[in-house]
């Protein structure tokens, strides 16, 4: 190996990690301060980089927007991912709730959350792809758990595990939109808890709520 080659690949290696960085940065700002009230300079200041250094990883505050949201989906998909592999039907319905408590810990990022996904009915647009996949991605583990949990007896025999796994995810997208323009004061943890417990008292053996 040559040391241009090295070079190249310890360059590479580094700007990774800065573009890392700048997201979980950015990440922090916009879910402590919101979005439209966070400068790019601010960030930058965060990362110990000039604003033309975070322009040279992402060119607009948009594009930066994007990265955000799929590093949110990925620590969601992998916090999901730490639910124990014999987890009953009630508990997988219970980590809903608990999903939407640990949202709330970070409120700006909810707001994130329904402004990109407006943009992503657009099928030009960037925010498209990236939800139309975190969606396929969300229900298909959703119903894997649920159908883990119904071969050892909940829910019932018979429940459309992917029918009641996009549900659920349409409901609790559905209560964060309803969230933001509430200004907050909806009860978000409440509304998707009252919704688990109706498809427990559904869809598991004993008819009990959570």
């Amino acid at each position: 190996m040559t040391s241009s080659t090295r070079g190249r690949r310890g360059s590479y290696s580094v700007g990774i990690a800065r573009r890392q960085k700048i997201v979980e940065a950015a990440a922090h700002r916009f879910a402590e301060e919101g979005y439209h009230r966070t400068a790019l300079t601010r960030i930058a200041e965060d990362v110990g980089i000039t604003e033309g250094g975070l322009l040279h990883h992402f060119p607009s505050k948009k594009h930066l927007l994007l990265a955000v949201m799929e590093h949110r989906f990925t620590a969601e998909a992998q916090w999901w991912a730490h639910l124990k592999d014999d987890a009953d039907g009630r508990t997988v319905l219970r980590a809903m709730v608990a999903a939407t408590e640990r949202h709330l810990a970070e409120p700006g990022l909810i707001e994130l959350f329904v402004l990109t996904s407006a943009e992503a009915a657009d099928p030009a647009g960037a925010a498209h792809a990236l939800f139309a996949e975190r969606y396929q991605r969300a229900v298909e583990a959703l119903a894997g758990q649920l159908r883990g949990a119904m071969e050892r007896g909940t829910p019932r025999e018979g429940t459309d595990c992917a029918a009641v796994a996009r549900e659920c995810i349409a409901v609790s997208d559905g209560l964060q939109l309803q969230w933001v323009i509430s200004g907050g004061t909806l009860d978000l943890a409440g509304a998707v808890r009252t919704h688990a417990d109706r498809i427990a008292r559904t869809v598991l053996p004993d008819g009990l709520g959570l």
